[in-house]
């Protein structure tokens, strides 16, 4: 993919953040061709047909209203043990004939173009991402008018879908083909029916991390040194002396917030967000096959959301890597740094910064964690 995750669905992304995230609508035109390669009808046929795919990961819905799962599902053994939950694709397809609207959920964690497309999407923006996709037949409603709890960009990757968004001046209509994506704020009222063909969209959803939750996590051990103690009997009597121990209680709670070091409670926080993601590994079993054999000309690429933040430890780097970490001596760091800035290298272009022996170890040790992909 060229350019980056957030261009691709809203054009120029500082635009974007500094003056439409407070818009109720905005749509961006871009190369379809780019955004039906999310899912294709084709796509979706596979997953429903011939992926053995279970519940959760779908859904049916037809008029407002989500269909039971035992209408679309059987059970199943596989080394003797029960499956459930088995997505039955004649009885799905039956009810998808009959209007049903087809939900495939938690799509990123199991459809490679969106699972890239989302591990970028987290990288850029710093929240949580998600992927649900919709698969529609002419003339139908799966949801009645309803809004989301985070914000949405809507991406049509088949047909077409005429929405209805609810705004400060009344209901808005768009009609949403291939090749265009909307953004929706969270709470944003909407429903959607697919026009005379079918229509195929994908919902990316961002969960966003916000100042509150920032500082209640940076406040949880401050917090947590308050006695968890019951307040004292009589209290109702004599409010006075109540009033003067919560005073002591959170004097000695300022005390401590005073105390903390916002640097460490950020790194704590990016700490978090980065090492909660699930591995990204596509490729990685080549990968592994192949880390032993990388000499100085081997064409090396950063994988597709990955993280690479480097922290100072004393005399050492710490490196976060996604759901990992590595410690590594400190004179490595600037390496490190141009495997960061590059999109693709050779353990060859590191030479001003490290010799020969320890770049192949550093570019083996990077394929083997699941930072850098070997070209094929």
């Amino acid at each position: 993919m060229t350019g980056s995750a957030l261009d691709l669905l809203s054009g120029d992304a500082q635009t974007f953040l500094t003056k439409v995230w407070a818009s109720r609508v905005h749509l961006h035109r871009t190369d379809p061709d780019r955004l039906v390669g999310l899912l294709s009808l084709d796509d979706a046929d596979t997953l429903l047909t011939s992926s053995a795919i279970r519940t959760p990961s779908v859904r049916l819905a037809r008029d407002g209203a989500v269909l039971p799962e035992s209408t679309y599902t059987r059970s199943a053994t596989l080394a003797g043990k029960s499956l459930t939950g088995l997505v039955d694709a004649r009885k799905a397809l039956d009810l998808f004939a009959g209007g049903a609207t087809i939900v495939f959920q938690g799509l990123h964690r199991y459809w490679q173009p969106v699972t890239d497309l989302v591990a970028e999407l987290e990288l850029e923006l710093g929240h949580p991402c998600q992927a649900n996709a919709y698969l529609t037949p002419p003339g139908s409603q799966g949801f009645a008018l309803h809004s989301d709890s985070h914000d949405v960009f809507v991406v049509q990757t088949a047909g077409s879908k005429q929405w209805q968004v609810e705004g400060p001046d009344g209901i808005e209509e768009v009609l949403l083909e291939p090749g265009l994506s909307m953004y929706l704020p969270t709470g944003t009222p909407h429903a959607a029916r697919a026009e005379d063909t079918v229509s195929l969209h994908v919902t990316l959803g961002i969960n966003q991390l916000t100042w509150r939750g920032l500082a209640e996590r940076s406040l949880a051990d401050a917090l947590a040194e308050v006695p968890d103690t019951h307040l004292p009997a009589g209290h109702l009597d004599d409010p006075a002396q109540l009033a003067s121990q919560l005073a002591d209680h959170l004097q000695g709670l300022a005390d401590r917030i005073r105390a903390l070091d916002p640097g460490a409670a950020v790194e704590q926080e990016v700490r978090r967000f980065l090492t909660s993601r699930s591995p990204r590994l596509a490729g990685g079993l080549h990968d592994v096959l192949s880390a032993g054999a990388i000499d100085d000309d081997t064409r090396l690429r950063r994988r597709t959301g990955h993280p690479c933040v480097l922290l100072p430890r004393e005399d050492r780097v710490e490196v976060l890597l996604g759901d990992r970490s590595i410690d590594v001596p400190g004179w490595l760091r600037p390496a490190l740094e141009e495997v960061r800035a590059r999109r693709t290298l050779r353990p060859a272009d590191l030479g001003g910064t490290i010799d020969p022996q320890s770049r192949l170890v550093l570019c083996r040790r990077l394929v083997r964690e699941g930072l850098l992909e070997v070209l094929r």
